[in-house]
C-alpha cells in the first residue's frame, strides 16, 4: 500500500465526517490541517489537502460569509504543523484555540457591532463551540496520528521518503 493512498483515504474520511450530521465544530478538518502540515514533506501538498477537503465538503454544505476566515485559520494551523512537525495534545489544543480566535474574529467583523461589547459578546457566545472543537480536534487528531503511525509501521515500507 502506498503512503499517498493512505493519506488520500484520510482526506476522504475527513470530508465524509464533515458532511454527515455531527455536533457543531466536532469535525476532523482542524486535525487534518495540523496532521497534513506535520506529516507531508511536500509542504505545498500538505497545505492544500485540508483546503481541498473544505472546498469539497463546502460544495455539499454550502459556502458561507466567514469562509475566508475559516480557510485562513486552517492555513495557520497547517503552518503550526509544519513548524512543530508533530501532532500532540498540545498542538491540537493550540490549533483549536487558533481556529476559535481567527474564525470568531471573522464572525465579529461580519456580524457584530464593531465595539468592545460586540467583540466580547461574539467570543462569549462562541465558547460552547470551542468545547466541541477541543474534543473533536483531540479525538480526530489522535485518530489520524495513531492510525497513520500504525499503518505506516505495519504496511508501508520505509524505503522511500515521505510525500
Amino acid at each position: 500500500m502506498k503512503r499517498e493512498y493512505i493519506l488520500t483515504l484520510f482526506v476522504l474520511f475527513a470530508i465524509t465526517l464533515r458532511v454527515v450530521p455531527h455536533p457543531p465544530n466536532f469535525a476532523p478538518i482542524t486535525a487534518l490541517a495540523l496532521f497534513s502540515g506535520a506529516t507531508f514533506r511536500n509542504k505545498y501538498i500538505g497545505m492544500i489537502i485540508p483546503l481541498i477537503a473544505m472546498v469539497i465538503s463546502d460544495i455539499f454544505l454550502g459556502f458561507y460569509t466567514i469562509s475566508y476566515w475559516v480557510y485562513g485559520a486552517f492555513i495557520l494551523i497547517n503552518l503550526l504543523g509544519q513548524y512543530k512537525k508533530k501532532v500532540t495534545a498540545f498542538t491540537l489544543v493550540v490549533s483549536s484555540i487558533l481556529f476559535f480566535i481567527v474564525s470568531n474574529f471573522g464572525v465579529w467583523i461580519l456580524g457584530y457591532p464593531k465595539t468592545v461589547e460586540g467583540f466580547v459578546t461574539c467570543y462569549i457566545l462562541a465558547i460552547p463551540f470551542l468545547g466541541y472543537a477541543l474534543v473533536g480536534d483531540l479525538f480526530f487528531g489522535l485518530v489520524f496520528k495513531n492510525s497513520f503511525n500504525f499503518i505506516e509501521k505495519k504496511w508501508l515500507t520505509t524505503t522511500y521518503s515521505k510525500i
